[in-house]
């Protein structure tokens, strides 16, 4: 199969269009027919080495966790899918090797979900890493109807996710964002704020009260702004800074894989709850431009790439 690779760690031009080997559906996995795949910035830090010390790397690495695509083999014990079956995934083993930028990958079916019927294949790539996201921290959060919640970087791939479920779920979201991003939010059902110097002054200035949960998907200085303006009992969850959970009494999530969480999502996408935009497609070959796209940290919407 053609796949991208990288056999040490580095820039983007280590990546690398090989032939490798087809992958082989274990007892409980599937293999996949990729049609797309995407990119989220965790993908060029675990490129760079910067996750080597939490997760076994063996190269060559294909990278990439999200995929969408159709079951082409099944294990011995799947009976969750058949061949053709159209799914999508967040497909992160317990180490760093067979990604989903390749013509095939095997996936756990613990890590699958059928696709959303209403979303194409580039579309549906884009969901699951930051779907999840999303998903699990505000689950985490217990937010529900009637709560205000603060979510930082609320324009970003998983901010924009956040922002439409905790809608969906009844509660009123503020959003940080730059003012460029403004009307996006606004669509989304968000009440947007500029990010910056005096964020938890205007923050305060909507929620004089303060915030029940504040979900911080950007780090840097995110948790101790949340915290300031927290109402009574409020709490603070985020992906980036464990200080939510060791100083502040909230939450440190790592996002996990979890079909029963994929298969809740699909749901709120198929219901038109919850949209997904996609940015910027790019072919397999071009795989290294991809990244680059994403570690610019410009532009909005998913980057796909196109298998």
């Amino acid at each position: 199969m053609r796949a991208i690779t990288y056999s040490r760690f580095g820039g983007s031009d280590v990546l690398e269009l090989t032939e490798q080997p087809d992958p082989q559906a274990g007892p409980d996995s599937v293999v996949v027919r990729v049609r797309a795949a995407s990119v989220n910035p965790v993908d060029w830090k675990v490129r760079e080495g910067y996750l080597a010390g939490l997760l076994d790397t063996q190269f060559p690495v294909v990278p990439g966790w999200d995929v969408a695509g159709v079951v082409e083999q099944v294990g011995l014990d799947t009976p969750e899918y058949e061949v053709g079956d159209e799914v999508y995934g967040y497909v992160r083993k317990d180490w760093v090797h067979g990604g989903t930028f390749a013509e095939l990958v095997a996936a756990p079916v613990r890590t699958l979900a059928r696709k959303p019927a209403s979303l194409s294949f580039e579309e549906a790539a884009g969901v699951p890493l930051a779907g999840l996201t999303a998903y699990q921290t505000i689950l985490r959060s217990g937010v529900r109807e009637g709560q205000t919640v603060l979510v930082h970087a609320a324009a970003g791939g998983v901010g924009s996710f956040a922002v439409q479920i905790a809608r969906s779920l009844g509660a009123r979201v503020i959003g940080t964002a730059s003012e460029a991003n403004h009307d996006f939010l606004r669509g989304l059902g968000a009440e947007p704020v500029t990010y910056g110097d005096g964020l938890a002054d205007r923050v305060r200035a909507l929620a004089p009260d303060g915030v029940d949960v504040a979900l911080d998907y950007v780090g840097g200085d995110a948790v101790a702004t949340s915290a300031a303006v927290l109402a009574p009992g409020g709490v603070v969850t985020s992906i980036t800074d464990a200080a939510a959970r060791t100083e502040h009494g909230g939450h440190y999530v790592w996002v996990r894989p979890s079909s029963a969480d994929l298969e809740a999502l699909g749901a709120l996408i198929d219901s038109g709850k919850v949209t997904v935009e996609v940015g910027q497609v790019f072919d397999l070959a071009d795989a290294a431009d991809a990244h680059r796209a994403s570690e610019s940290g410009h532009g909005r919407g998913k980057i796909v790439v196109r298998v």
